[in-house]
């Protein structure tokens, strides 16, 4: 018999709309509870771990999560544990817990559009689709999951695409490693490297900014006045900016602030390529740091974790080239 741990921490998925306001607030009681009585062989274990929408997430939330689940899979020998969760700030919870989990055992992250009594639910599928990935075999040594509406993506590349449809969940460039089936959970694809940082807790504050059109140098100015440990980008194109806020970044990374690029574009890298005044080929020559596909709350919250590790420029630059 599988023993798998649900540890619900809140979102759309706990909570009910009210019929005359339409107002969709938390329940008092999680609704999931009564889903798990389909499920032959498999003894549970559910813990009320939260109960906040996900924008009331924040990264200390996720540690202490993490360090939960290293708990109680050393403390009960899980074979799987299942995390409820808003859909909001789904991913980022699940791209960290897949950088700094001790544990090897499959860990799958999941939600829902819609509240637990609006017509068409879809919390009490994707809750059933996610224990089933977790109990698979096939769901070992891939990391951390996101299960919803029957598709099954990584952590690192499962993105919220849609602000209320069923199918948000999305992997640009990628697409999901599997699928759940009525009969079994089929993967057609696997991460070929994972990473892994040995922390128990964040202390650095990163920012994200987003590049414009014309982007002013008052942006720039100000949040160089900001104390802070790290500042992630999201640029245009394949990694380039506007010639304005090529002075202040540049002064941020004479200070030893690291300056991380991703592209504000759905698909792609950022690269070295063009060579003009704020092209990503001149930001790079400076000591800016490229990445390898990261959007821009997952850079974040890679450069929190690692700078736990390091404040090494050429170490952060090939961190984030993984």
């Amino acid at each position: 018999m599988k023993k798998i741990l649900i540890i619900h921490t809140g979102g759309t998925i706990a909570m009910s709309e009210d019929k005359k306001t339409g107002e969709v607030k938390p329940n008092t009681e999680n609704p999931l509870h009564l889903t798990l009585n389909s499920l032959e062989g498999v003894q549970f274990y559910i813990e009320d771990f939260l109960n906040i929408p996900s924008p009331h997430m924040t990264t200390n939330h996720m540690v202490d999560l993490a360090n939960t689940i290293d708990r109680r899979v050393s403390e009960k020998a899980l074979d799987g544990v299942v995390i409820t969760h808003g859909t909001d700030t789904l991913e980022e919870t699940a791209y960290l817990l897949d950088l700094i989990l001790k544990n090897t055992c499959p860990v799958v992250v999941t939600g829902a559009m819609r509240s637990s009594n609006e017509l068409g639910s879809d919390g009490p599928p994707n809750l059933l689709s996610a224990i089933r990935t977790a109990m698979s075999d096939g769901a070992k040594n891939k990391g951390v999951l996101v299960v919803l509406n029957d598709e099954i993506h990584t952590a690192k590349n499962a993105t919220k695409t849609h602000t209320s449809n069923i199918a948000t969940f999305q992997s640009p460039q990628y697409g999901p490693i599997g699928i759940v089936t009525k009969r079994r959970v089929h993967f057609h694809h696997a991460p070929t490297a994972r990473e892994k940082f040995r922390i128990t807790s964040l202390s650095k504050k990163v920012l994200l900014i987003k590049a414009v059109a014309g982007m002013e140098k008052e942006i720039l100015d100000a949040v160089c006045n900001i104390q802070m440990d790290g500042l992630v980008i999201e640029a245009l194109g394949q990694g380039n900016m506007p010639p304005s806020t090529v002075k202040p970044i540049k002064e941020l990374v004479a200070r030893g602030i690291p300056v991380v690029l991703v592209s504000r574009c759905f698909n792609g890298i950022v690269q070295d390529i063009y060579g003009y005044e704020g092209g990503g080929r001149q930001l790079k020559n400076f000591g800016v740091i490229l990445t390898n596909g990261l959007n821009g709350q997952k850079a974040r919250i890679k450069l929190m974790v690692a700078l736990e590790k390091t404040t090494d420029m050429d170490q952060l630059q090939h961190i984030f080239q993984q």
